[in-house]
């Protein structure tokens, strides 16, 4: 059975839940909610959603019952493996793991990488594919240095593979994409420099699948992690596909049913359990059926949207936002690599004179716009960027630094294929209008956030 709705393609955003909600201002009325947190989370698209309501009514337990449903419920779980593989470009003998998240996925591939493999990672990485390294007890973890240039990352990782010493395994992660600037790092330069040195490489696509086709294939990565929530589909689904040969060698990243193919009880008391040898190895518990369905939708959405028109459409976006913040007094836009470095729509930036939090949160409560701010769950990165030590912000309202002193946080303002080209401009507005007169309302810090005083009604 097939539930995927029919996509028509066009340049248009696409249709996203929540298009249509209204949002109070503290200074009085609503207006409809400019979503542009896109890199948090994005806005499931309308399809997924319809996709997942259209199967409801035949959920059963995968790979667990005789049952019609069940039987159905298995088929779209598997299929949907199917759809995920053909949207990364997967290899014939590549797997398909269906996780919680891009943290999880990087965690399941930490805990199955051999005895003694040294891991190669960028300081400039989310912390999902930072810390999971961190904690293998098997894993030497080396952290290379920001680069500043695209060429100067893959010089770094070169120089730290050939100084690696020994014959063992060697594993380097990499991003697709900034989460702090959107830029994109050069995967397939650093796939050849990892591939020359005997090392692998996991690339984190979590910012660079919503946006630009990615190809395990065509890059020649040995695996991609990506979330579904970044991906236009709901909370709580993951993947993390690729080379099967470290997974299947290693115990299973969680014991129980699913997992185990069969066990046994020994004449000594003790149990022996044959695991399997495919994705499931890795999936133990019943399945998200609905989050891998989703996924899977959005592929398929994605896909015959036309990616070319989604990245020429977000790149007229990334240019407006750019140049509107260009126009900007005090507006400080953060990038590794330059302003000519080419990017999806994440931009991150600081305002001198403004505490960040209280920037972001006027945005909301004034504009009706979502944005994000602070250190992004990429503290090294953006501490680098705005060259500041580790400290805790200051008080909403007050100043983080004053003129002319460095920023401690920033703000993150991120779209895609769901944006309407009103919310940017709304965005741009409410930033010159900010700057130009400052906030119309009065704000306090509560639970560490910035927040309006509803007292100064």
């Amino acid at each position: 059975m097939s539930v995927f709705s029919d996509v028509v393609t066009t340049t248009a955003p696409l249709p996203v839940l929540g298009r249509d909600v209204s949002v109070p201002l503290v200074t009085g009325g609503e207006v409809s909610y400019a979503a542009l947190d896109y890199a948090a989370s994005a806005p499931a698209l309308q399809r997924v959603w319809d996709d997942i309501a259209a199967y409801a009514p035949y959920y059963g337990s995968v790979h667990r019952g005789a049952g019609y449903l069940s039987q159905l419920s298995t088929d779209l779980f598997e299929n949907s493996r199917r759809t995920v593989a053909e949207f990364l470009g997967c290899r014939a003998d590549d797997q398909v793991v269906f996780t919680r998240s891009t943290t999880d996925s990087l965690n399941l591939l930490a805990a199955v990488v051999p005895a003694g493999c040294q891991v190669f990672v960028f300081e400039t990485e989310h912390h999902a594919s930072l810390l999971p390294w961190r904690a293998s007890a098997v894993a030497d973890v080396t952290y290379l240095d920001a680069p500043r240039t695209p060429a100067q990352a893959v010089e770094i990782l070169e120089r730290a593979l050939a100084a690696r010493t020994g014959e063992g395994p060697a594993l380097v992660c990499a991003t697709g994409a900034s989460n702090v600037t959107g830029e994109l790092w050069p995967v397939r330069e650093l796939a050849a420099a990892a591939h020359a040195h005997g090392a692998r490489i996991v690339l984190d696509a979590a910012q660079l699948a919503p946006h630009h086709p990615v190809d395990i294939a065509e890059l020649d990565v040995d695996w991609v992690a990506f979330s579904g929530h970044k991906l236009y589909a709901p909370f709580g689904s993951g993947v993390l596909a690729g080379r099967a040969d470290w997974l299947l060698a290693a115990e299973p990243y969680l014991a129980g049913g699913g997992a185990s193919r069969k066990v046994t009880r020994r004449d000594d008391g003790g149990v022996d359990v044959d695991w399997h040898t495919n994705s499931a190895r890795h999936e133990a518990g019943s399945p998200n059926v609905i989050g891998v369905y989703a996924i899977a939708s959005a592929c398929k959405a994605l896909t015959e949207a036309g990616f070319d028109s989604l990245v020429a459409r977000e790149q007229e976006l990334v240019g407006r936002v750019r140049a509107g913040l260009a126009e900007v007094p005090g507006v400080k836009v953060l990038s590794l690599f330059g302003d000519d470095a080419p990017r999806v729509g994440v931009i991150s930036f600081v305002v001198e004179g403004w505490n960040s939090s209280h920037f972001a949160a006027a945005l909301s409560a004034e504009y009706g716009i979502g944005v994000r701010d602070g250190l992004f769950c990429a503290h090294p990165l953006v501490r680098t960027l705005l060259d500041s030590d580790p400290q805790e912000p200051g008080e909403c309202g007050a100043p983080e630094a004053a003129p002319g002193e460095r920023s401690l946080n920033a703000i993150r303002v991120s779209f895609g294929a769901g944006t309407p080209d009103e919310h940017v401009e709304r965005f741009v507005a409410a930033v010159t209008e900010l700057v130009r007169d400052g906030a119309r309302w009065s704000y306090r810090t509560e639970d560490g956030r910035c927040v309006p005083d509803r007292d100064a009604a």
